[in-house]
């Protein structure tokens, strides 16, 4: 009835954990084609009506198989696939990191392939995986959508299935900026409403106009900068002349302008970044380790975001 697919990138022991007569198909990544593309390799070497994808980091709750089989069996042929319900297991002598909390997240996520069954002839009718996505991010929400407009419908089951937190390390929430280029494409394929649609948010304008007052007190104080040294050479010369003197007042009220532009620019973004970081260490253990973490990545994270979302809109409008 079912076939078990896994796309890895060679860290997977996820095979001893699903029971024996169950069909397995573990996909190699080796090309670092991607998750979409080896989950398409996956199902398309299936021949079974349902095939369950789940993530090489998951482990399946007691009982699995066989509430896997309940939730699919009698399924009416307009519901195309089941998601399994998500466990994270979170630290209880403690509040969690950030990196704890943004993998918690997956629990209340809607249709993500950590275990989500799929009929065969429905991906075969959609087409399976779009494989413009190059990260397992995305991919498994544009393929959601993409069956919801074929006209068929998603359902939860009661499976459960435990997705363990790991450390990514210190610079992880800047690296998973790059998830911004794909959400570059998820707009380009189903419009600007996205988001609603799989119920979504998202921190982009924020981070730009963070992004956009940084940028403009760095290009102001490199103007005064430049300024102040074209006058330092010219003062000489222009010291005996009350033209001169006259031009210089004005100099001085331009730069005066600047400097208020500059400290209000330079303002707005210390308050954004600071808000940004104090929301992500609220919530958290507070320790030095983790405060410094988040202050630190806390200002990286606008300007990559922004910068991946950039060269996501230049790679879809090639």
């Amino acid at each position: 009835m079912i076939t078990v697919v896994i796309p890895t990138i060679g860290r997977s022991s996820l095979r001893e954990a699903i029971p024996e007569g169950v069909p397995v198909i573990v996909v190699e990544d080796t090309g670092r084609k991607g998750p979409a593309a080896a989950r398409n390799a996956g199902w398309r070497a299936a021949d079974t009506p349902w095939v369950v994808f789940l993530d090489d980091d998951v482990v399946p709750g007691e009982g699995w198989l066989e509430a896997l089989t309940k939730d699919l069996e009698s399924l009416p042929e307009d519901v195309a696939g089941s998601q399994g319900r998500i466990e994270v297991p979170l630290p209880r002598d403690r509040r969690p990191t950030d990196a704890e909390r943004n993998t918690a997240g997956l629990a209340d996520a809607e249709w993500i392939t950590a275990d989500m069954a799929y009929r065969r002839a429905a991906l075969e009718k959609v087409g399976g995986f779009d494989e413009r996505f190059p990260r397992a991010y995305r991919e498994d929400a544009d393929l959601a959508l993409r069956m919801r407009e074929a006209g068929f419908r998603l359902v939860r089951g009661e499976r459960v299935t435990r997705h363990p937190v790991r450390d990514d390390g210190f610079w992880a929430s800047v690296r998973f900026q790059r998830g911004n280029a794909d959400d570059a494409l998820m707009r380009r394929v189903h419009g600007p409403e996205w988001r609603s649609l799989i119920g979504a948010g998202g921190l982009l304008p924020r981070h730009a106009v963070t992004t956009a007052l940084g940028l403009t007190a760095l290009a102001l104080a490199a103007a005064r900068a430049l300024s102040c040294a074209d006058d330092r050479e010219g003062r000489g010369l222009r010291g005996g002349l009350r033209g001169g003197l006259r031009g210089g007042r004005g100099l001085r009220g331009a730069g005066a302008g600047g400097v208020w532009a500059m400290g209000i620019a330079a303002a707005g973004w210390a308050g954004l970044t600071a808000t940004f970081a104090w929301e992500r260490i609220a919530p958290g253990p507070r320790t030095p380790g983790e405060v410094a973490r988040m202050v630190v990545t806390s200002v990286a994270i606008p300007p990559a975001a922004c910068l991946h979302r950039l060269r996501g809109e230049l790679r879809v409008r090639r």
